[in-house]
């Protein structure tokens, strides 16, 4: 199966949505470099199976959720969280995960300039059961950046650090590459990773398509396999504007 995902996305040569009305941060791991207009509500909303043979476990997240909104023109306020299910070898579990809170700042968005900039942060509240969390609050951080070539492609990347609690924490990162086949059909390719506590990385890479059901609704499917680790995923999700 892992043979078959990395010849798939190999046809993929090339997330958010170029030439589409609706900015997402699904499917691809880069956020995107741009927030909701002032007023707005938009949610984030999907299914993803995950598999790690590295740890013998699956995981089903039904549904993970982003609600993005928009205090002011250059301001998002962000909430997350999603219910998972995880089958063990010998036993399973299922319940809330921790409740993400935070913010995505625009620093830089001008017409004339095909570079955008802003920084992301979330606190993760250890909310769920003693079955998925050690209690203990978590912080993510991006800068996310993202590079117009043309109107159909697009370029951007994620540089994070995420601290959780006393320990050293992990540094991310994660490079997209998109391409607008049409005005409602888009397609990406992404590496992306994390060093664990600054010594070991973990290395992968995924795959999508959007499309553009109407001007404030989004479709989804991505799927994406470990470089260096047995790890594989699927997702498929739905956006909308609200208003």
């Amino acid at each position: 199966m892992k043979n078959i995902h990395i010849l798939i996305l190999s046809l993929f040569l090339c997330t958010n949505s170029i030439a589409q009305t609706i900015i997402t941060d699904r499917p691809d791991q880069t956020e995107s470099s741009s927030v909701i207009p002032f007023g707005s509500l938009q949610i984030e909303s999907g299914i993803l199976i995950l598999e790690n043979h590295n740890h013998r476990e699956k995981q089903l997240y039904l549904p993970t959720t982003l609600f993005r909104l928009g205090l002011t023109n250059t301001i998002e306020l962000r909430v997350l969280n999603q219910f998972e299910y995880k089958l063990y070898e010998d036993r399973s579990i299922n319940g809330f995960n921790n409740l993400e809170c935070g913010l995505k700042i625009q620093l830089l968005q001008k017409e004339n300039i095909q570079t955008e900039l802003a920084f992301l942060s979330h606190i993760i509240f250890p909310t769920a059961s003693e079955l998925f969390n050690e209690n203990e609050f978590s912080v993510i951080n991006k800068l996310c950046v993202s590079h117009a070539f043309s109107e159909k492609m697009s370029f951007g990347y994620n540089i994070g650090y995420n601290h959780h609690n006393n320990e050293t924490g992990d540094f991310t990162y994660s490079i997209v590459c998109g391409y607008g086949i049409n005005e409602k059909m888009s397609v990406y390719i992404e590496p992306y990773g994390e060093i664990m506590s600054f010594e070991k990385h973990v290395s992968n890479i995924n795959t999508g398509i959007t499309y553009l059901l109407r001007d404030n609704i989004q479709l989804d499917y991505s799927f994406g396999t470990g470089l260096n680790n047995q790890f594989n995923f699927m997702s498929i999700g739905c956006s909308i504007n609200v208003f």
